[in-house]
C-alpha cells in the first residue's frame, strides 16, 4: 500500500538548532513539517558542550568578534557575512532565552544576574554564552518542547530524506525545489513530501571519518542531496578536527569541551611535558586547527596513542561546578578529571564547507534553503572559530525564516508529484556490501584525507572513492532502499567532494594542511574552492561566490 503524499508549506529536513529555530520562527505564518532520521534529539546540537558566541560584555565589541573570526578563518571568511552574523548575536541569544533556554548566569554586585561567559580558542574576550557544559542539550531540549507544543509544526521522526524533487527532474517549467522522497523508517515505505519551500538543516558530514565527535547521523545528507539537485558546493577541504576527544575504547565520540582549556586546562605529552609553546604563542587557546595539528604531530613523532589534558591545578569544586556533565561522563569511564589528566585525541568535528548560500540561506535552486552546518555561508572561511557554529545556525535560521515569510504569499503550491518507483528493484541479499564499504570509506578517509595530507594520499583516496561510487550506484539501482544505503551513498559522494576540493587547493591554509604545499599563498588573493555540478541549477548567488573553480 502506497502512502498518500504529504503537503506542507515548509519542509525542514533536520531537527537541530537550525531546523527547529527556523520552524518555530515561521510556524505562526505557515504549516511546517520537520523530518529527522532518528529521535529528534539525536543530532549534533544535543551534544554541543561549549556554547554560543555573542558580544554581551561591555568590554567586548562587534569589531573584536569580527576580527577574531577573520583571523581564525585564515583569509577566507567573507567580511560582510561575518559582520552580519556577529551583529545579530545578541538578538538570537535573547530569542533563545525567551524560549526558555536555561543559560548559566552569575550574580552582579547590584544584586541582579547576567550571563556567565566562557572564553574559548581564538576569542580575545569572554563571549561564550552557555548552560553549564551542556549548552546544546539545553537548547535542543528547549526548542523541542516548544516545537511539540506548536499546532502548526508536524514532527516526523525516523524519516530519512533520500533525494530532492525538482521541476527539472520532472520536465516542468522553471527549475525549483518541489519536495523530497523520504524513507519512513517505521514502515519501510518511501513517501512523497511536497512543499512550497524546502530547508536543508541536516548538519555536517563528519562520519565520513573513522574518528569523529559527531553522532551517527552526521552523514552529509543535505550536502549530497543539494549537489545531486544542481547546487554548488564550496570549501569542502576544510574539515575541522576537534583537538580533544576522550581516548577510551568505549567512549566512542565523547568530546572534552574547548571550555576546559579556556578555563586553564593544559596539554601534556605522556611524560607530563607541555608542548603547545613549541607551536603557537597562544598555547592551548590557539585556534583548533593549530592545536589539532600540534597533537597529531606529537603523537606521530612519539608513536603515542594519545596526549593528555590536565586541569587538576584548579580546585575540584571549581571543576565540578563548571563542567558537571564532563565530570560525570569521565567518571563513567573511570577517570577523575579533578585528580588526573585525561587521555585525548583529535577527531573530525565540523564541516566548514557545504552548500553555497546567500545571507538569507538561499541556495542555487529556487525554493531550496540550506542553514547550519549543511551550508557554506562564508562565515567560517578556512577554519571555524569555537562556538560560532550555533551562532550561525540561529542567525541564518532567523534570516531564512524571514525570507520565506516574505515569499510565501506569492509562491504557488507544487504540482502533483510522482510516487517513488520500486518496480525494478528487489530486496538485497548482501547487506554486508554496505557494511564493508562503509568501513572501508571511513578508514581510507582517516588515513589519506585527515589532519595532514599529500597529493599522493589524496589521489589514492580519489581512486578508491571512484570505485566505491560506481559500486554503490549499481547497488542503489538494483536493490530496495534502506537507511544504511542512503547514508553510505551520501557519505561516498561527500568524500569525493572533500577529496576533489583538497586536490584543487595548492597551498596550506587553515584546516587544510598538505606536506606538498606547506606554505600559504599570501601573494595572491585567497580563493574559495567552488565545485559546480554538471546539472548546475543556474540561479545566481552574490558574485562573491564566483571565486574558485568548477
Amino acid at each position: 500500500m502506497v502512502a498518500s503524499p504529504v503537503f506542507t508549506d515548509v519542509l525542514v529536513i533536520g531537527g537541530g538548532a537550525a531546523g527547529l529555530s527556523l520552524a518555530l520562527r515561521i510556524a505562526d505564518f505557515a504549516h511546517v513539517t520537520v523530518l529527522t532520521k532518528g529521535p529528534l534529539f539525536e543530532g549534533s546540537t544535543y551534544y554541543a558542550q561549549g556554547g554560543v558566541s555573542a558580544v554581551l560584555d561591555a568590554r567586548d565589541s562587534i569589531e573584536s568578534h569580527l576580527q577574531d573570526t577573520l583571523i581564525a578563518g585564515a583569509g577566507l571568511c567573507h567580511a560582510d557575512v561575518v559582520r552580519f552574523t556577529v551583529e545579530h548575536g545578541r538578538a538570537v541569544i535573547e530569542w533563545l532565552a525567551a524560549q526558555g533556554t536555561p543559560f548559566t548566569r552569575e550574580s552582579t554586585p547590584e544584586g541582579g544576574a547576567e550571563y556567565h561567559l566562557h572564553r574559548e580558542g581564538g576569542h580575545s574576550h569572554r563571549r561564550i554564552v552557555h548552560a553549564a557544559d551542556a549548552t546544546g542539550q539545553a537548547i535542543q531540549t528547549t526548542l523541542e518542547q516548544r516545537a511539540r507544543q506548536h499546532p502548526n509544526i508536524a514532527l516526523n521522526e525516523q524519516h530519512s530524506a533520500i533525494d530532492l524533487i525538482t521541476s527539472r527532474k520532472l520536465g516542468l517549467g522553471d527549475n525549483r525545489c518541489l519536495g523530497a522522497y523520504v524513507l519512513n523508517r517505521h514502515t519501510g515505505q518511501v513517501e512523497v513530501f511536497a512543499a512550497r519551500f524546502v530547508v536543508l538543516a541536516t548538519g555536517g558530514a563528519n562520519r565520513v571519518y573513522l574518528y569523529t565527535s559527531n553522532p551517527d547521523g552526521s552523514t552529509g545528507d543535505g550536502i549530497a542531496m543539494a549537489w545531486r539537485a544542481g547546487c554548488r558546493i564550496a570549501n569542502m577541504e576544510f574539515i575541522q578536527f576537534h583537538p580533544t576527544c576522550l581516548y577510551h575504547p568505549q567512549a566512542k565520540s565523547f568530546l572534552i569541551s574547548e571550555a576546559v582549556r579556556g578555563e586553564g586546562g593544559i596539554l601534556l605529552l605522556p611524560d607530563g611535558t607541555r608542548f603547545m609553546q613549541n607551536f603557537d604563542s597562544r598555547l592551548e587557546l590557539a585556534p583548533r586547527d593549530i592545536v589539532a595539528r600540534a597533537i597529531d604531530h606529537e603523537m606521530k613523532r612519539l608513536g603515542a596513542e594519545c596526549v593528555y589534558l590536565d586541569i587538576t591545578h584548579k580546585p575540584a569544586e571549581f571543576i565540578r561546578s563548571h563542567f558537571p556533565n564532563i565530570d560525570a561522563k569521565c567518571r563513567e569511564y573511570g577517570f577523575d578529571l579533578t585528580k588526573e589528566p585525561l587521555p585525548v585525541v583529535p577527531a573530525a568535528h565540523y564541516t566548514c564547507g557545504g552548500v553555497l548560500t546567500d545571507l538569507a540561506g538561499c541556495t542555487d535552486l529556487e525554493g531550496l534553503y540550506a542553514i547550519g552546518e549543511t551550508a557554506c555561508t562564508g562565515l567560517h572561511g578556512a577554519n571555524r572559530m569555537a562556538s560560532n557554529s550555533l551562532l550561525e545556525c540561529l542567525v541564518f535560521a532567523s534570516a531564512a525564516s524571514e525570507d520565506i515569510r516574505v515569499r510565501l504569499p506569492n509562491t504557488p503550491n507544487p504540482p502533483p508529484l510522482p510516487e517513488w518507483d520500486e518496480s525494478r528493484v528487489t530486496d538485497s541479499d548482501e547487506e554486508i556490501v554496505v557494511t564493508h564499504n562503509w568501513e572501508e570509506l571511513r578508514r581510507f578517509m582517516w588515513d589519506y584525507v585527515g589532519i595532514v595530507r599529500t597529493d599522493k594520499r589524496l589521489q589514492r583516496a580519489r581512486h578508491r572513492t571512484e570505485l566505491l561510487l560506481r559500486e554503490i550506484d549499481e547497488y542503489y539501482g538494483n536493490f530496495r532502499i534502506s537507511s544504511d544505503l542512503i547514508e553510505l551513498r551520501n557519505l561516498a559522494l561527500v568524500a569525493d567532494l572533500i577529496i576533489r576540493s583538497a586536490l584543487e587547493r595548492k597551498e596550506s591554509r587553515g584546516l587544510h594542511y598538505t606536506l606538498d604545499y606547506p606554505e600559504t599563498m599570501d601573494d595572491v588573493p585567497p580563493r574559495d574552492t567552488v565545485l559546480v555540478p554538471e546539472n548546475f541549477a543556474g540561479k545566481e548567488l552574490p558574485p562573491r561566490w564566483s571565486l574558485g573553480s568548477g
